[in-house]
């Protein structure tokens, strides 16, 4: 994550990638409730979310208590790979 975005180094080759399939990608780790998922990505028709995090990245206190209370799946994504196999594009 880099200091002063609050982004992970591979989230900018991982919106390029879904993007590159024809996914619409939002950013949301600016959204004002804490622990709200990183991207929310619409493609094929269905919308998925999307935490992602370093090989060695960890849910923090407040990402878990989201995931908890929210009524879908959010997907934890370390790589393009597993993005693109999250939304369903590999």
């Amino acid at each position: 994550m880099t200091a002063l975005t609050g982004v992970d180094s591979i989230e900018p080759e991982i919106v390029a990638a879904l993007r590159e399939v024809g996914a619409s990608v939002v950013h949301l780790w600016q959204a004002s409730k804490a622990g709200a998922p990183d991207l929310i990505v619409a493609w094929s028709g269905q919308v998925h979310l999307l935490e992602v995090k370093s090989p060695t990245g960890r849910l923090s206190k407040e990402q878990r208590e989201f995931h908890a209370m929210w009524k879908a799946p959010i997907h934890i994504v370390r790589s393009v790979d597993e993005a693109l196999r999250a939304i369903g594009a590999l």
